[in-house]
């Protein structure tokens, strides 16, 4: 095996991408197979619980020799415990920095501390092009300033399961913020919302970012007659690019549509 070519061993391995257990008894075959094996062992990890996290820290703990920097989706459902890692091993999130698949969520973002939690995650990985976020009862103004950290990110997916009113927190600055920004994200991608207390707060900032939107696709749900409007502002500044867009009434019956709109 040591003398076949090295491209000929990784086409190998990359067959395997689907399969885990044949993945890991390659890693045992040579040491020199082991970096291939990891590019698709830990392509996607999940944190949903203390104790897969814990699983982690102690298998692999020196932040700076795991295989995070393989990770391209990084699913976290335990925000407050990530940050008690993070304090633990210095700036243990930052192994990350490949990761181009975000996604946050889970009851502990119900508890408090979750705005050390999410602070941690600003920036964490510049390769970031998707995020996904669901969340209840909380700030929309924390997601907003973590998704103008990551200047490729190209789709947005925003899920509020909490009926009452949204919240807002401190916004003072978000123009300001976006203002300084030399790299914002161009949303190039898709922007799914289903906010309970209604669209209003995240698409009025949106709107007002100075680069713009330029979605391709929105799939969007409606709770209050207020989102019927804001759906057109949407559409309406995304014009030139949009593509597709998929509408679901959940206030007045049920409806749902889909628009083509080029070709």
């Amino acid at each position: 095996m040591s003398n076949l070519p090295r491209e000929l061993l990784d086409h190998i391995v990359d067959l395997l991408h689907g399969s885990k257990t044949p993945l890991r008894n390659c890693s045992l075959v040579s040491k020199s197979w082991v970096a291939r094996t990891r590019t698709h062992l830990f392509a996607e990890v999940h944190f949903q619980t203390t104790e897969s996290l814990e699983s982690w820290k102690k298998t692999f703990p020196d932040p700076s020799t795991s295989p995070a920097r393989y990770a391209k989706a990084l699913s976290v459902g335990c925000p407050r415990v990530v940050t008690a890692a993070d304090g633990d091993s210095g700036r243990w999130i930052a192994a990350f920095s490949r990761v181009e698949r975000l996604e946050l969520g889970g009851r502990e973002l119900h508890a408090r501390g979750w705005e050390v939690a999410f602070a941690l995650f600003y920036g964490f990985s510049p390769a970031v092009k998707s995020i996904h976020m669901r969340w209840s009862s909380l700030p929309f103004s924390r997601f907003l300033y973590l998704i103008l950290t990551f200047p490729l990110l190209e789709d947005v997916t925003m899920i509020n399961c909490h009926d009452g009113p949204p919240t807002d927190g401190d916004h003072s600055d978000w123009l300001s913020t976006a203002d300084q920004s030399q790299n914002l994200p161009m949303f190039t991608g898709s922007l799914e919302l289903l906010l309970r207390g209604g669209m209003g707060l995240i698409v009025d900032r949106l709107l007002s970012l100075p680069n713009g939107i330029h979605f391709r696709k929105l799939i969007l749900s409606w709770f209050c007659e207020e989102d019927v409007s804001l759906t057109m502002a949407l559409v309406e500044k995304c014009s030139p690019t949009l593509e597709s867009l998929d509408v679901s009434c959940n206030s007045c019956g049920t409806f749902t549509g889909h628009l083509g709109l080029h070709g």
